[in-house]
């Protein structure tokens, strides 16, 4: 297979690394930069506040004062991943981020966006549904988890990491890979299989889409596989989060079975795999995340999921490891 005409010249056909710096960083890129470097400030900030053993925006009560040992592991954790975003940030920036592994800086970017599009999908949903509810908070008889005003600075800064870091990736990617996207679905030969190895990829379209039923179910109103505690918890920021997880599945599958069955033959190559590359990572990331703090020790007491939800969110992460391993394996065979 001959690469398209559009391949830049600096970009080394195997994908893997460019033979040659690209031009010096724009303005976009370094006030995009800036702003996601800044972004991750106030999240930092309370972070290492609370490590340090503030309790600001923690009121009386709250369960994140029943472990503090655990607690002060779970802050660094994400100390750790925030600060990720800003290393991210400078790698997409600068000369030296062209040199980097693909696979070191691709599974990076994938976690990040996958823990970051359905914060930056759900948040503003949860904020329009609260103006047309009275039932947005928790409930009365239940003890507040954080001040809400550190969901008003922390949530939007999210938002703002996600849109800024996803701009310089899109803007990395587009120099270093694009030629590996060029075309369109219908472009893909239809009769051989293709570099995505089809048992892995029809394996994470179904659990995935397995993985959406209980989601749906959920957002719905369905109190099936819920345990006590979390009946009795629910908002309408609970149906607007499983709503979320969701979509993202159904977007992972129909993403990946464009690839695989050569379906949108409209659509350019790059859409199918944007789709699949993001809903992954929501599902896997958020699955993983979900499936950690529901083992926790103490989970169980503190309202915690029940085992339908724990083999729920085992399902979603292994679905997204799956669609990551088969989009990868496509991008690799396209590439050689």
């Amino acid at each position: 297979m001959t690469h398209p005409p559009l391949l830049p010249a600096s970009v080394d056909p195997s994908g893997a690394r460019p033979s040659a710096h690209p031009s010096s960083t724009g303005p976009l890129r370094r006030t995009l930069r800036a702003v996601a470097v800044v972004s991750c400030l106030p999240y930092l900030a309370l972070k290492i506040s609370w490590i340090a053993g503030s309790r600001v925006g923690i009121p009386e009560g709250s369960v994140l004062l029943d472990e503090p040992g655990v607690m002060a592991v779970a802050n660094s954790v994400t100390v750790l991943m925030d600060g990720a975003v800003v290393v991210l940030a400078l790698l997409l920036t600068q000369a030296w981020g062209r040199r980097v592994p693909a696979w070191l800086l691709a599974l990076p970017m994938w976690a990040a966006g996958g823990l970051l599009v359905p914060i930056m999908t759900a948040y503003p949903l949860q904020l329009v549904v609260k103006l047309f509810s009275d039932a947005g908070s928790a409930p009365a008889s239940k003890e507040p988890f954080l001040d809400e005003w550190v969901f008003a600075v922390v949530y939007p800064g999210f938002i703002v990491q996600g849109l800024a870091l996803g701009t310089l990736f899109a803007l990395y990617a587009r120099e270093r890979w694009g030629h590996l996207w060029q075309g369109r679905v219908q472009d893909l030969p239809r009769h051989a299989p293709g570099p995505v190895p089809r048992p892995a990829a029809v394996a994470g379209c179904a659990l995935a889409a397995l993985s959406a039923v209980p989601h749906a179910m959920w957002a719905f109103g369905a109190t099936a596989g819920l345990s006590r505690a979390r009946i009795e918890d629910r908002t309408p920021d609970f149906h607007v989060l499983e709503g979320a997880y969701a979509l993202f599945a159904v977007v992972t599958v129909a993403g990946m079975l464009m690839l695989l069955f050569r379906n949108g033959p409209r659509l350019p190559l790059k859409a199918p795999l944007a789709a699949a590359w993001l809903g992954s990572g929501a599902v896997g990331c958020w699955g993983g995340w979900l499936l950690i703090a529901g083992a926790m020790p103490d989970a169980e007491e503190a309202g915690g999921p029940s085992q339908l939800m724990l083999l729920t969110y085992a399902v979603q992460m292994t679905a997204g490891f799956l669609v990551l391993a088969s989009g990868a394996s496509f991008l690799r065979g396209r590439a050689a």
